[in-house]
């Protein structure tokens, strides 16, 4: 299977991009063909609301704005399972993974109709936070947001992991490794 990780957060070498380098070298040990996106190396805009989109749909990704969000769309759309990979910020998501998060709003058409169609409809998706407090109070808020998101793309969620109380990469524990692990495992079977 072709799985694509969409990471989100603004340290390349930190918490969420360390567990996520550990859940792709398991997907691969499976057998899964892996491709990263790092959204801090691509222009995405914000959702501007123009709804050209909504007006104008389309099979193939065609959000009328001119930067690399619909290359990532194209991607998405050659994967069979999408990972995305984010630190928690003040209960959500941050500035590095959002913006892409609202164009999939591009992807979708007849929403809230007997005719919602959705480009990634049928995909399985899974989502991996990382953040400093416990769950809690504090992540499920970001959980039930990417619920939602998977549900208007018509995607099956896979799983989902939170790995709480980071400080630096370099103390993540090997339980930490371990959980991951198996989260690759139940993401990819």
């Amino acid at each position: 299977m072709r799985v694509m990780t969409v990471f989100g957060g603004p340290r390349k070498n930190g918490n969420t991009a360390t567990v996520l380098g550990w859940i792709e070298k398991e997907l691969r040990a499976m057998g899964h063909e892996t491709d990263r996106v790092n959204t801090t190396d691509f222009k995405i805009e914000p959702c501007n609301e123009c709804n050209y989109c909504m007006a104008n749909p389309s099979d193939t990704p065609s959000c009328i704005q001119e930067d690399d969000a619909n290359a990532i769309f194209t991607r998405m759309l050659k994967a069979d399972i999408i990972i995305f990979a984010s630190p928690l910020f003040f209960w959500s998501f941050p500035a590095q993974i959002r913006p892409l998060m609202d164009r999939m709003y591009s992807l979708v058409s007849g929403y809230g109709t007997l005719d919602h169609k959705s480009m990634l409809a049928g995909r399985r998706v899974g989502l991996l936070l990382t953040g400093a407090d416990a769950y809690a109070n504090n992540a499920e808020m970001a959980v039930e947001v990417f619920r939602r998101i998977a549900g208007y793309i018509q995607c099956s969620v896979a799983g989902v992991h939170y790995v709480s109380h980071c400080t630096m990469p370099d103390e993540l524990g090997a339980d930490v490794k371990e959980q991951a692990i198996e989260f690759a495992h139940k993401i990819g079977a």
